[in-house]
């Protein structure tokens, strides 16, 4: 028997630790960009969308995930359409182009594609739910991401991909792939890996990786210990903010790596480096720990869904944000190799904000039509 509207389920602690992250993202925006006049426009930019991104919480709450579920066929029909035009008419960075400029905006498709890369799946597996896992099963869940997955590869834009793949992977996971199927995809992912390490060390290009990011492989597995002011510059000096910060850190606004501008991104890829530069240990473990929270009631949503697709949607908002927090602190820490994902929340980056908002308003409509009578 379904159930009306009902804001008392609302889970306030999960929007509560979105706020505290999306704040104390915001305040370290403004320590990172400090004395740069020409990205000072960025606070209020990240302010605008973070205010922005908590009304679309509510919005979406309010809405029924399954009508996003029933309107699938256009959902992914338009996020193909953006992409394919980014392809060929966006913007550019670091040899891959990403985003389209709309006066002084940056719109990222792909920010959004991860999210109807959710929607599409988590309708997917309600509709197979019954079907045995076979490799027909197995294969359609497949099909599904593959279109998205591909035109983002076609960018070039691995993280993502591999992001997405991770998501395929965990929802499958999930809803009961064979064994079987596990170990051969295990050994053909890591064929992949060798044979993508191996050819990057040897020099040989690989088609639909730009030469930056087969030196960022070759950077990570065999660094070069002289090359102080070369492609290992920006993580040699985040492990100095990192260091620098010890257990309390220097301060808000009084990172030496971050305010003389010796570490590089830092209101984006490496802000988790110059808040621990500034805020120390207990920052860094402060950021975890409220990222971790908003996992938690992810996943806590998912477990008291109704349904299959409400479960998926929220564990797939679960994997994202775990995904890229790992991701993008392991780069900060210099244990991954670098890459483009953003720490969830916390970098600078307005489609990615308003995306995971939306990921969160979705999840936010699952608790509210949840089975249980409190949560």
């Amino acid at each position: 028997m379904t159930r009306g509207l009902s804001w008392r389920n609302f889970d306030f602690i999960l929007l509560g630790a979105v706020v505290l992250a999306s704040s104390f993202g915001t305040a370290m925006i403004r320590s990172a960009v400090a004395g740069n006049e020409v990205l000072q426009p960025l606070i209020m930019r990240q302010v605008y969308f973070a205010l922005l991104g908590v009304v679309l919480i509510f919005l979406v709450a309010s809405v029924d995930y399954r009508y996003w579920l029933a309107l699938y066929r256009p959902i992914y029909l338009g996020i193909m359409i953006f992409l394919v035009t980014l392809t060929g008419f966006g913007q550019s960075a670091f040899g891959a182009q990403r985003w389209f400029q709309v006066g002084v905006l940056f719109l990222q498709p792909t920010e959004f594609a991860k999210i109807v890369a959710i929607i599409i799946l988590a309708r997917y597996f309600e509709v197979v739910q019954y079907q045995p896992r076979d490799l027909k099963w197995v294969f359609g869940a497949v099909l599904w991401a593959s279109g998205i997955i591909l035109m983002i590869l076609l960018q070039p834009n691995l993280s993502n991909v591999l992001l997405l793949s991770v998501i395929l992977a965990v929802m499958l996971w999930i809803n009961g792939v064979q064994v079987k199927h596990v170990l051969s995809a295990v050994a053909i992912g890591a064929i992949a890996v060798a044979s993508l390490v191996a050819l990057s060390v040897l020099g040989v290009r690989v088609p639909f990786l730009q030469a930056y990011q087969q030196e960022r492989i070759v950077n990570f597995v065999v660094p070069d210990p002289n090359d102080t002011y070369g492609n290992r510059y920006n993580v040699q000096q985040a492990l100095i903010a990192v260091g620098t910060g010890g257990v309390f850190g220097q301060g808000y606004g009084h990172g030496t790596q971050t305010q003389l501008r010796f570490l590089k991104v830092r209101h984006t890829d490496f802000i988790f480096a110059a808040s621990a530069e500034e805020f120390g240990l207990i920052g860094g473990a402060l950021i975890i720990l409220t990222l971790s929270i908003i996992i938690w009631r992810c996943i806590r949503a998912a477990q008291k869904a109704r349904d299959v697709a409400g479960s998926m949607i929220a564990l797939g908002a679960a994997t994202l944000i775990f995904f890229q927090a790992a991701v993008n602190i392991g780069m900060n820490l210099n244990v991954l190799p670098v890459s483009g994902l953003p720490l969830p929340f916390i970098s600078y980056g307005g489609s990615g904000l308003t995306a995971l908002m939306l990921g969160i308003g979705l999840v936010e409509s699952v608790v509210m039509r949840h089975s249980q009578t409190e949560f």
